[in-house]
């Protein structure tokens, strides 16, 4: 216990002034994602998706971690120019013209059917994006998507929402995708993270307290707009249950910012 509360003081002293540690408090800033073929980022790396909840408005939403078998039933709405060109929240360049949606809680990069309730018509959009925020709506579709279901002029519409999952093949004509598997986060490369720092000589100094009494003690790099940050992790799982059965016992021993994150 002597070494766990050497630990929290050095945490504290080195967020001194902040209110909540980075990452702990997320609202939705561009983040790594897996990217699969035909949806590679200009440098070609696949990164995981982030899974970490978030907190909007006083309300906290935790991203499930797995589509399979997802169906839901609610309101669409959709966003245009305002947001073309602005950062997502996997880190990709919103366009008005793509076939993506926002999505509060599913696994990025998931494929998901929406199907306009009223007029019947289909659309298959890819999840890129957190939101909507707003009290009973359940996806935000890009203007084109909007556009093919007819909700463009009314502005929402009641619609179902079906989840697919990861695009694995795709049609050489059209490019768009044929088949799917359920996007799932319970099996992958896991570990906890439970610190968070800008200044990079803190976050070695805490990996090397923590490697003395935790394998794999690393340090993962992460840049959006709010600067470079050293994140870091201890552990190492296969699968997002035993990360979490992890990262749930690391707090019952009083290190409160554990939580796990796939890698």
């Amino acid at each position: 216990m002597k070494f766990i509360s050497q630990i929290l003081m050095l945490f504290s002293l080195t967020f001194f002034g902040c209110s909540t540690p980075y990452d702990q408090v997320h609202i939705p800033q561009p983040e790594p994602s897996i990217y699969k073929p035909g949806t590679l980022p200009p440098s070609g790396k696949k990164k995981p998706a982030t899974q970490n909840p978030y907190k909007i408005k006083g309300i906290q939403y935790t991203p499930i971690a797995s589509s399979k078998g997802f169906v839901q039933t609610g309101i669409a709405s959709w966003y245009g120019k305002k947001f073309h060109g602005r950062k997502t929240s996997n880190g990709e360049i919103y366009s008005m013209y793509a076939m993506t949606a926002a999505h509060k809680t599913l696994p990025m990069n998931t494929w998901v059917r929406v199907h306009n309730l009223k007029n019947k018509r289909e659309i298959v959009v890819r999840i890129n994006d957190r939101g909507p925020f707003i009290t009973g709506r359940i996806i935000d579709l890009s203007h084109t998507g909007a556009s093919r279901i007819g909700i463009i002029g009314a502005g929402t519409g009641k619609v179902r929402v079906t989840a697919l999952g990861r695009a694995v093949s795709y049609s050489k004509k059209t490019k768009t995708p044929t088949d799917f598997i359920p996007v799932d986060y319970w099996k992958g490369n896991f570990t906890v993270q439970i610190g968070a720092f800008q200044v990079k000589a803190n976050a070695k100094e805490y990996r090397y307290k923590l490697s003395k009494h935790y394998q794999n003690a690393h340090i993962a790099v992460f840049t959006d707009s709010r600067g470079t940050f050293y994140r870091v992790r201890i552990g190492q799982f296969t699968n997002l249950k035993d990360a979490v059965r992890y990262s749930e016992k690391l707090i019952a021993q009083g290190i409160s910012t554990a939580f796990a994150v796939a890698e």
